[in-house]
C-alpha cells in the first residue's frame, strides 16, 4: 500500500495501535524527514519518460541516486504517473508538473519526496519538455529511459519524424537552425575561434621560424619535451636555448602583426563549421543512404515541402 519497508511498516503500526491511516501519515512524515536529510546528495540517475497524446507531446525526467532505483517498477510507474498528469493538463512549465495533484492526493513534487523517504534516496523532477503539434514524433532511446527526444515536423510523415528524433538522440544539436542559437553561444564561440585562429597562426610562424633555424620542431613543441629531449641526447643546450629565443621573439612579433581581416576570415568558417556540427537542420544526416545529405536536404528529398519546425531532447547523462 505504501511502498515502505516490512520493519518500518511494522513500527509505525505499533505506534499507531493497528489504526492504518495514522500509520500511513507516520510513514509518509517520517519518509519526507528522510528525504529532506538527503537534499545535499548527487542524482546521476533517474528515469526519463516520453508521450504523445493527440498534438500534445511531453516528456518528463525524474532523478534518483542509483540505477536500481531507477529501474524499479514502482519508480518508472511515479514518473508515468506524472507524465500522464502533465500530459493531461497540458502543462508549460516544470514548475506546473512539480504542482500537479495525482491520484494519491499528493502534489507530484511530494509524492517524489515521499517515494525519497521510502527508498533512502535523494530524488528530485530534474526536467520536463513539451511541444504541442499534430505531427510531433517521440523517442526513447533504445528503451532505456534515460534519453529521450520530440521532433515536429511541419507536415505528417511519422517515419521521418522519428528517423529525425533518433538524429536528435545521437548528435544532440544545440539548436534548431542558425537563428536559434542563443547570442551568447555565438559570442562565445566566435571569440573562441578568433583566439584559436590566433594562436594557430602565432604557433605557424614560429614552427617556421625554427625550421629555418636548423632544429626539428617537434623536439622544442614543450618544456616538458626540451628537458626530455636534452637528457635523451636528441636536443643539445645551445639547440634548446635558440628555440627558446626564437619562440619567446617570433610568438610576440607575429602576435602584434596578425592581418585582422584573414583572423576574421578564417573565424568566420570555423563558425560556419559549428553551426553545420550544432544546428539540427545543418547537421549531416545519420539515418540516410550514406549519401553526406544535411537533415534538411534528406527530408526535402522525401518531400519538397517537408521541414521540422521544433525539437526536444533531455539526457540524464551530461553531453
Amino acid at each position: 500500500m505504501t511502498g515502505a519497508g516490512l520493519a518500518d511498516v511494522k513500527k509505525a503500526l505499533t505506534e499507531a495501535d493497528g489504526d492504518f491511516d495514522k500509520a500511513k501519515d507516520l510513514l509518509r512524515e517520517r519518509g519526507l524527514a528522510i528525504a529532506a536529510k538527503r537534499s545535499d546528495r548527487e542524482t546521476a540517475n533517474g528515469c526519463v519518460l516520453v508521450k504523445k497524446v493527440g498534438d500534445f507531446a511531453a516528456m518528463v525526467a525524474v532523478k534518483c541516486e542509483t540505477d536500481f532505483v531507477a529501474a524499479g517498477k514502482d519508480f518508472v510507474a511515479m514518473v508515468e504517473e506524472i507524465l500522464d498528469a502533465a500530459i493531461a493538463a497540458k502543462c508549460q512549465t516544470l514548475d506546473e508538473v512539480k504542482h500537479l495533484k495525482l491520484a494519491n492526493g499528493d502534489d507530484a513534487d511530494t509524492t517524489v519526496q515521499h517515494r525519497s523517504g521510502i527508498t533512502g534516496e535523494k530524488m528530485e523532477i530534474d526536467g520536463y519538455n513539451f511541444i504541442v503539434s499534430p505531427y510531433a514524433s517521440v523517442y526513447d532511446h533504445m528503451n532505456k529511459h534515460t534519453l529521450a527526444t520530440i521532433v515536429a515536423l511541419n507536415k505528417e510523415n511519422e517515419e521521418a519524424a522519428h528517423k529525425v528524433a533518433m538524429q536528435v538522440a545521437a548528435m544532440k544539436p544545440v539548436a534548431l537552425d542558425e537563428a536559434a542559437v542563443p547570442q551568447n553561444v555565438k559570442d562565445e564561440e566566435l571569440k573562441v575561434a578568433i583566439e584559436k585562429t590566433k594562436e594557430e597562426q602565432v604557433e605557424k610562424a614560429v614552427v617556421n621560424a625554427i625550421k629555418k633555424a636548423g632544429v626539428n620542431p617537434n623536439l622544442v613543441d614543450s618544456e616538458d619535451h626540451i628537458e626530455s629531449n636534452i637528457a635523451k641526447g636528441w636536443l643539445t643546450q645551445e639547440d634548446a636555448d635558440k628555440a627558446r629565443e626564437i619562440r619567446k621573439t617570433v610568438s610576440a612579433e607575429k602576435a602584434a602583426n596578425l592581418p585582422e581581416q584573414m583572423i576574421q576570415n578564417i573565424a568566420k568558417g570555423r563558425m560556419n563549421k559549428f553551426y553545420k556540427e550544432n544546428c539540427l537542420v545543418d547537421q549531416e544526416f545519420q539515418f540516410g543512404d550514406g549519401d553526406k545529405k544535411s537533415v534538411s536536404e534528406w527530408l526535402k528529398a522525401q518531400d519538397k515541402d517537408l521541414k521540422v519546425v521544433d525539437y526536444k531532447r533531455f539526457s540524464l547523462v551530461a553531453d
